[in-house]
Parts: structure tokens; C-alpha cells; sequence
């Protein structure tokens, strides 16, 4: 199964994915994972992310979809994968998607994470972190909403919806439901 997961920080996103990679029995694949994996091992794509994250900016697109293929063409991910963080906009889903047709493959869904603003402001305050205030957390999510409206409506019908609120385990049988699993 090849999956995409979109939701906004704080909609439980990563505890989602390494339940369902568990499940579905393929790699949850993160983009923050493979920045931290590409720079602590000091590979030539983790030098060159590295340059831009110290100098404050955004990792290319570029950059970011040579990791992607990259980790795709590992042999845990060639029956499936939990894409998380990638793509974040039209332009790399079609990235993406090129990837994917080069190996006659293609996603099966794209799981939406839904969750109320104010549940994540709720959990991410809970979270503690320094850089978590309310102002912040609205912030990111007016970022995140003006960045992946178009992925929804570019996705179109390999849209999954997911109610995520509620208990971890709820969540979870809602997406593994949705998925017919």
C-alpha cells in the first residue's frame, strides 16, 4: 500500500503512521527522518540540506525529492509505504508522482488527517515544547492550511478523510477502516 498522510502539526500524524506501518507492513517514511538520517550520516543530499537548514532557509524541493527517491528505492519500501511531509505542495505530488510512475507504480490514497484548530492548539500546548505557544501553533496552521488546500483539491478523489480526534486507538480503526483493512 502506498500512501501519502497530510494533516496539520499536532493532528497525531507521526503516532498514526508508526501504527499503520506496523499494520500495513511498510516503511513510514518522514521527510524530517530522512534530513536527520541524510545529515548524521553525512551523505552528499545531507550536506547539501544541511547548508540551507543552518542558514535558516527551506530545503529545496529539488533537494528534498532526491531523498524521497532515494529512500523509495530501498527494498522495505518497494510493497508499499507511509509517505509523511512529503509532498507539501502541487509541484512535489507531481514530483511524486513521476517518481512513481518510473517504477509502473503509482499512490493508492492520500489519508487527511482532520482535526480541529483548537484540539491542536490544545495538544501542542500539552506537548510543552518552548517554541509551542498559541500564536505560533495558529501561525503554522494558517501556513499549513494556505500550502496543502491545493494538495486536497489536486488529490481530488484518492482523498481519504480521517476524523482525528479522539483516543489513539480511534483514530487508528477509522484510518485502517477507511483503508479497508
Amino acid at each position: 500500500m502506498r500512501l501519502v498522510l497530510l494533516g496539520p502539526p499536532g493532528a497525531g500524524k507521526g503516532t498514526q503512521a508508526a501504527l499503520l506501518s506496523e499494520k500495513l507492513n511498510v516503511p513510514h517514511i518522514s521527510t524530517g527522518d530522512l534530513f536527520r538520517a541524510n545529515i548524521g550520516e553525512g551523505t552528499p543530499l545531507g550536506v547539501e540540506a544541511k547548508q540551507y537548514i543552518d542558514a535558516g532557509k527551506l530545503v529545496p524541493t529539488d533537494v528534498t525529492a532526491r531523498m524521497v527517491k532515494s529512500r523509495l528505492a530501498e527494498a522495505d519500501a518497494a510493497q508499499g509505504f507511509l509517505l509523511d511531509g512529503f509532498p507539501r505542495t502541487v509541484e512535489q505530488a507531481e514530483i511524486l508522482k513521476t517518481l512513481l510512475e518510473e517504477n509502473s507504480q503509482q499512490l493508492d490514497g492520500v489519508l487527511n488527517f482532520k482535526v480541529s484548530e483548537d484540539v491542536v492548539v490544545e495538544r501542542m500546548l500539552a506537548r510543552g515544547r518552548a517554541d509551542d505557544n498559541e500564536e505560533t501553533i495558529r501561525t503554522r496552521l494558517a501556513v499549513y492550511r494556505d500550502e496543502t488546500s491545493p494538495l486536497i483539491d489536486h488529490y481530488g478523489e484518492k482523498i481519504i478523510n480521517v476524523e482525528a480526534e479522539g483516543t489513539v486507538e480511534e483514530i487508528n480503526a477509522r484510518a485502517l477502516n477507511s483503508l479497508g483493512k
